[in-house]
């Protein structure tokens, strides 16, 4: 599985819900297993550069292409961008639910 995870924060401070409702669209692309959005809470002191948070979950690495390859992903980055000022997205090979001999 593939857990696909984005940060954003929001070049104005009244911008952060709608980039939230925005990014919801993502999750009616067909090629997403879970899909979620939320607020970063900012409850850690270290740091609280991060408004939105994505997270999705795909099959393999070809899911997770054609997810960026759909038209509502290229639709939803047009409304976003000039909402956003940053974006940090990671992308890694998860080992959950493997058997405890197999996990990283």
């Amino acid at each position: 599985m593939i857990r696909h995870i984005v940060f954003f924060s929001a070049r104005k401070r009244e911008d952060v819900e709608r980039i939230a409702s925005e990014l919801k669209m993502l999750g009616q692309i067909p090629h997403v297993d879970f899909f979620e959005v939320g607020l970063n809470r900012k409850v850690d002191q270290l740091g609280g550069e991060v408004d939105v948070v994505v997270y999705g979950e795909f099959r393999d690495e070809a899911a997770l292409a054609a997810y960026k390859a759909h038209p509502i992903y290229a639709e939803c980055i047009t409304r976003v961008r000039p909402l956003r000022e940053m974006r940090i997205a990671a992308d890694f090979v998860s080992s959950a639910g493997a058997q405890d001999g197999d996990r990283i």
